[in-house]
């Protein structure tokens, strides 16, 4: 799965219920035209979606996309409680699938059940913008669901030695920084860390060390203040033209520019 394509997801969720079924519930048979994502708290329910039934109960979240035909009743000796969003997408526009299964078990983590609660506080209340609180909390929930996707997905490396390499270079990009010094974060062979993290991130350490230095350096030169010549040192390089090209490289324009464009927006 490649995440980058959520990055810019802005969800507008126009309806949330806390379904509380009674025996007879149902939804009639019809395509929707939003993504349905619901969260089972008791109870059970049949849903028919495309025409394959699929029973969802206590623990488990349902992924009904966008276009989809939808049909569903509960359990007349068990009905379901659950909480249900209906939501488009404003930004992308066009049809997007999340990659959720149909059925997930054991999704409600404490974490999203706290979200869940925390969206139905917001949205019951309606006070002045709550519209836009919901719509970030709602973000919350996607993000987090995307993440345990994207960790689980067969193309996905997770090594917990590589998130802490990661964050060292994130706390300490500024430092003098190599191979072997995150190497000892680590304790393991430089030689090896080095193939363990192209592996897991298809970046070499010493490429991931300038895109976390030229992103710092961007954010520098547009808040204003420092010459690039300061940015470069503050970022970790002491040559102002290798700095230059490293720049110019991974963001495909010098500093210069970034720098210009600051001023050029006041």
């Amino acid at each position: 799965m490649d995440f980058e394509q959520f990055e810019s997801i802005v969800p507008e969720v126009f309806l949330f219920v806390d379904r509380r079924c009674f025996p007879d519930w149902e939804i009639i048979r019809q395509e929707i035209d939003f993504h349905d994502l619901t969260f089972i708290l008791e109870g059970k329910a049949n849903y028919f979606v495309n025409g394959e039934k699929i029973t969802v109960e206590a623990g488990d979240m349902l992924y009904i996309p966008q276009g989809s035909i939808r049909e569903a009743h509960t359990f007349k000796d068990d009905p379901m409680h659950s909480y249900a969003f209906n939501f488009t997408l404003l930004q992308p526009s066009g049809i997007i699938r999340f990659p959720f299964e149909t059925v997930t078990k054991n999704r409600i983590s404490s974490e999203i059940l706290n979200y869940i609660l925390e969206f139905n506080r917001v949205w019951s209340g309606m006070q002045p913008g709550y519209r836009m609180f919901a719509r970030g909390i709602f973000h919350l929930i996607l993000h987090r669901l995307l993440t345990i996707s994207f960790h689980h997905s067969p193309n996905a490396h997770s090594d917990i030695r590589i998130d802490k390499v990661k964050e060292f270079i994130i706390d300490h990009f500024s430092n003098e920084l190599d191979l072997a010094t995150v190497a000892k974060v680590v304790n393991l062979h430089p030689v090896y860390l080095g193939k363990l993290f192209k592996t897991s991130t298809s970046f070499s350490v010493k490429h991931f060390i300038n895109i976390i230095r030229v992103n710092n350096a961007e954010m520098m030169l547009s808040g204003g203040g420092f010459s690039v010549s300061e940015v470069a040192e503050r970022c970790g390089y002491k040559d102002i033209s290798y700095f230059s090209n490293v720049f110019r490289s991974i963001k495909g324009y010098p500093p210069s520019k970034a720098s210009m464009q600051k001023r050029t927006s006041e």
